[in-house]
């Protein structure tokens, strides 16, 4: 059955959407991301304009990550403090990024900068997490433990001013650097319509040296608040939220997030490393993909180019 998308001005299944919100949500649980680096190409790839489906996705998220969080405080997998300092972070750049958007969009070259951003960042992220994952597998099958190995030694940057406690996290460490990583997710979850997971997870494990036990659930609680607050500025600004897409993706995406966190807490921390890692190079070599491929209609590509 089909459904008419008032924003997007397009119609398709809702079953469809449906189906994608609970699996990127069943992700969302499971890795402690907001889902919306599939969700968003996904979207694009069946036919929803990259801006709305920026705008559009960032309201699914709020509602999976909340479904998400629930799951993991009740196993005392959230911290807190951690998550709050990395919100004030995604706050102040997710304005920003906001603002960003807005002039991309206005100057024509949104589009392809969401892609090309996409294309990259997944690119790069996947590839490290992927021989990292890889390298704490071949570790544990000689010695039975799968320890991450320098990952916890403090670097130089966890020696700048404004130091902290992080109990829960077992780190002392400045606050200005979960804050740095929360400005730099909140820009990216503006321009890219995600939650900022998939850069938030391996910056909090590989950057701040956070335990993988806690990470998904602090995760999903800084993406709660960064996205809302994308979603109100798309919203308003720059109208590209499309209701009844959202809706529809949430109500699939809040189921998933559920059954998401009991299959996590079953895996350990490099296997959900490592199966994160294919998702995001899946995702960026479909995307090159689509940028190199010739089109179908080269006319239609012209005229969308000069708009």
């Amino acid at each position: 059955m089909q459904i008419y998308l008032p924003v997007a001005e397009i119609s398709v299944s809702w079953l469809m959407l449906l189906a994608l919100g609970g699996g990127v949500g069943l992700l969302s649980g499971m890795f402690g991301v907001g889902g919306g680096f599939l969700m968003t190409p996904l979207l694009i790839f069946i036919g929803v304009p990259p801006a709305i489906a920026v705008g559009s996705e960032a309201a699914q998220i709020v509602g999976a990550s909340v479904s998400g969080v629930l799951a993991h405080w009740r196993r005392g997998n959230v911290d807190t403090r951690m998550g709050g300092v990395l919100l004030v972070g995604g706050l102040v750049g997710s304005t920003l990024g906001v603002q960003l958007f807005k002039f991309l969009r206005n100057v024509g070259q949104v589009d392809l900068i969401i892609s090309l951003a996409y294309v990259i960042i997944l690119g790069l992220i996947g590839t490290l997490m992927l021989i990292e994952a890889a390298n704490a597998l071949r570790r544990a099958q000689k010695t039975g433990t799968a320890r991450r190995g320098k990952l916890h030694q403090h670097i130089w940057l966890h020696g700048l001013p404004m130091k902290m406690r992080f109990p829960k996290s077992k780190l002392y460490i400045s606050a200005m650097l979960p804050f740095a990583v929360g400005a730099g997710v909140g820009v990216l979850a503006a321009l890219m319509g995600v939650g900022g997971g998939f850069i938030l997870v391996p910056a909090m494990i590989y950057l701040l040296g956070m335990p993988t036990s806690v990470v998904v659930g602090t995760s999903l609680f800084q993406v709660i608040f960064v996205t809302s607050n994308v979603t109100f500025l798309q919203a308003y600004q720059n109208q590209t939220v499309d209701l009844v897409l959202a809706v529809l993706l949430l109500i699939g995406g809040v189921v998933g997030a559920q059954l998401g966190a009991r299959i996590g807490q079953r895996l350990r921390g490099e296997q959900l490393r490592g199966l994160m890692a294919l998702m995001v190079l899946g995702v960026a070599l479909k995307l090159a993909f689509d940028l190199v491929v010739v089109p179908d209609d080269l006319y239609s590509m012209g005229e969308q180019g000069r708009h």
